[in-house]
């Protein structure tokens, strides 16, 4: 059994959700700024108006323990395609939390809002990260080159994609 469940996120979430996405451990594997106020995030979090799916992990004693969203496309002949972003907690990481998350975030995709491409971009050098989407069948489609600045430097940033159906993909 796991040591945690997945339910939607709530907007009652969003303290736990930013303190959780203000620890470097988690925001630095990401593309997005530190530090960002707890008002932003709940007018990003508000903002979506049911278009993401937004999912969360509690810990056994109700902890928010990691997230992960699933963000539709908004152009007219993109509305199959959607955005990957997932956090785990600092001390979660490594402990299939994200595993599971992706896997829920997936069979939604897959079976409920009819999303045959996700897509996401990933540090070149974040190799957990990227075994966990080879796990669930994302392949690297493009090497970015220098693409996003972390801790003053220019990174390599791979983006990575999974197509419901293409060859090899897990059912």
């Amino acid at each position: 059994m796991n040591a945690y469940s997945i339910r939607h996120l709530a907007p009652s979430d969003a303290g736990a959700v930013h303190e959780m996405m203000s620890d470097a451990a988690t925001f630095g594997t990401m593309l997005g700024l530190p530090y960002p106020s707890l008002h932003e995030r709940k007018e990003r979090m508000l903002a979506q108006d049911g278009a993401a799916q937004q999912l969360v992990a509690l810990s056994g004693d109700g902890g928010l323990v990691g997230t992960a969203t699933l963000i539709p496309a908004e152009r007219e002949r993109l509305l199959s395609t959607a955005e990957l972003g997932i956090g785990v907690h600092r001390d979660w990481q490594g402990r299939g939390v994200g595993s599971a998350l992706l896997a829920a975030l997936l069979d939604l995709a897959d079976h409920w809002v009819g999303i045959r491409r996700v897509e996401l971009t990933v540090f070149a050098d974040n190799r957990r990260a990227q075994a966990l989407y080879r796990k669930f069948s994302f392949v690297e489609e493009a090497h970015l080159r220098a693409y996003a600045l972390r801790d003053g430097e220019y990174h390599d940033v791979l983006a990575m994609a999974r197509l419901r159906g293409a060859q090899g993909e897990r059912p």
